[in-house]
């Protein structure tokens, strides 16, 4: 059935629009001050609304993770992450055994067209192929040398893969993914790659940085290193704005640098949504506490940041629009991963949709122009 959303304030092509109306079903079908008649009308009574949220780094949600390798792992993260404005995601996996890496591949791969909530857009692979010195919290008794035997089977459903280019047989498996899938996203990191090497590897087809700062060299004005020349160079880079993993202050210096190339990510992991306690990621058991999630060394493992509260965060540290901010977490990455119908309200794309307020609380998330949630003060 077709439907309208009424007064609300429309963001897109890097405006706000108001006094417009949208109209859609499974896809947008107008944006115009036209009201059709005998239609399910939604008054939006002056909330935002964007194109749905893109996470392209996220672990788990609601007490389940991708590597439980179960269809009622994915369902509670697809459901769940409805009540943050994420419509879309890549399930995210862990360096683990190769036996559990495939098992979570598998899973993906059979049940990523039956979710109820947000779609699963398919893998983003975060090792095994990483450099033990920046293993962050990956385990470094799992890391494997890069190789293209794990990659073949699931070659349909990876989108992402986060590695370290100076490892050795990185350069084949980055010369071979460059030439034969250059649909996927390859981005450098839990790397201690040089300034140099880094510089190479974007020849090799490598174009996006992975929680620029974290698990990486750090930039030093002798070696400039990973950040120094992905902030420099092209690349796209993705951040956790959890205030946590990096300091605010570099919130404004990475926005006029990076600009339409920087995309926020949450990298939740199973306590995402959750009370604080102890959980589990990768195998290794995690304390949360005051919003923090740490191993039992005290290395940050991962995150219990939600987008929309990763949005009010950047937004209230930042010099930069709300159209801007919002392209972040939705034509950014959409233009990313290569996504031809997603990241933006126009005619013809998706009608995933999210409504928020101005503190970023999420009212309402429609999957396919479905509402699929409803904030409880706001049913």
């Amino acid at each position: 059935m077709k439907k309208v959303i009424i007064n609300a304030k429309i963001i897109t092509n890097g405006q706000i629009i108001h006094n417009h109306n949208i109209l859609f079903n499974r896809h947008i079908i107008s944006i115009s001050k036209e009201l059709p008649l005998e239609l399910e009308v939604i008054d939006a009574k002056g909330a935002y609304l964007s194109s749905g949220f893109i996470d392209i780094h996220i672990h788990g949600s609601g007490g389940a993770d991708v590597m439980d390798a179960t269809s009622e792992a994915l369902q509670t993260i697809s459901n769940t992450l409805l009540q943050t404005g994420t419509t879309s995601f890549l399930a995210t996996t862990m360096t683990m055994a190769k036996s559990d890496i495939e098992l979570a591949l598998a899973c993906v791969q059979l049940n990523k067209d039956n979710l109820e909530g947000a779609k699963i857009l398919g893998v983003h692979l975060e090792g095994p192929f990483i450099n033990p010195i920046k293993q962050g919290a990956q385990n470094a008794e799992y890391i494997q040398k890069p190789n293209q035997e794990l990659l073949e089977p699931y070659m349909d459903i990876i989108k992402m893969i986060t590695l370290a280019p100076e490892v050795e047989g990185a350069k084949a498996v980055l010369l071979f993914l460059q030439k034969y899938h250059p649909h996927i996203l390859l981005s450098i990191g839990h790397s201690d790659a040089t300034y140099e090497q880094t510089q190479e590897s974007f020849k090799r087809g490598i174009s996006h940085a992975t929680h620029l700062f974290n698990a990486m060299n750090p930039l030093h004005h002798r070696e400039p290193g990973i950040v120094g020349a992905v902030l420099e160079g092209e690349a796209s880079c993705d951040i956790i704005a959890d205030l946590i993993h990096i300091h605010p202050s570099f919130f404004n210096l990475l926005y006029k640098l990076k600009k339409d190339r920087l995309i926020l990510i949450t990298d939740a992991m199973r306590a995402g949504c959750m009370r604080c306690g102890e959980y589990n990621l990768g195998g290794q058991r995690v304390r949360v506490k005051d919003g923090e999630a740490r191993l039992a060394d005290g290395t940050l493992a991962g995150s219990v940041l939600t987008m929309n509260k990763a949005l009010k965060n950047f937004y209230h540290h930042c010099e930069i629009a709300l159209p801007e901010l919002i392209e972040m977490v939705t034509k950014v990455p959409a233009q990313r991963l290569g996504l031809k119908d997603k990241g933006e309200l126009k005619v013809g794309f998706c009608a995933d949709l999210v409504l928020f307020d101005k503190e970023f609380t999420v009212l309402k998330t429609f999957i396919d122009g479905e509402i699929k949630y409803v904030h409880s003060t706001n049913s």
